[in-house]
């Protein structure tokens, strides 16, 4: 698969996962084994399906969600990606209540495509941002 092919496939992802909420569309991005590399505690289910109910549940929290891809390269099987999210809690984001308060976060995906099927994603996203925008508290450590 060519960079420019690639690029295209994960600007669709971005385009009907994030934005459009077809988040069927999954499966025809991510390959069923693909490994998910990303510090967010929790276990979300494997292959497309897991990728699709992490979408779902965000959306959920945040249905008025915008994603703006702010810049996208690659070389060879490697894809790089930032985005920018915005929207709107109105439901509750894992142990967040709903605040109905706006957030703006940007994030970064590094993606290894091999024919045609993400294999493998490192994600990172600003998750400190939005728990200070949504209001949440935020364990700061100890002083001892």
């Amino acid at each position: 698969m060519s960079i420019e092919s690639s690029k295209e496939l994960i600007r669709r992802f971005y385009d009907e996962v994030w934005n459009k909420g077809n988040t069927d569309f999954a499966f025809e991005v991510f390959a069923e084994n693909y490994v998910r590399n990303d510090l967010r505690p929790g276990n979300p289910l494997m292959g497309p399906a897991g990728q699709k109910q992490i979408a779902e549940d965000f959306r959920a929290a945040f249905p008025d969600l915008t994603m703006v891809v702010d810049l996208i390269f690659g070389e060879g099987e490697m894809l790089v990606a930032r985005w920018t999210m915005q929207g709107t809690n109105t439901a509750p984001w894992g142990n967040q209540p709903p605040t109905g308060k706006s957030i703006k976060f940007s994030g970064v995906n590094i993606y290894r495509i091999v024919n045609g099927k993400v294999v493998e994603i490192w994600n990172h996203r600003d998750d400190l941002g939005v728990m200070q925008q949504l209001g949440a508290p935020i364990y700061a450590g100890s002083n001892r």
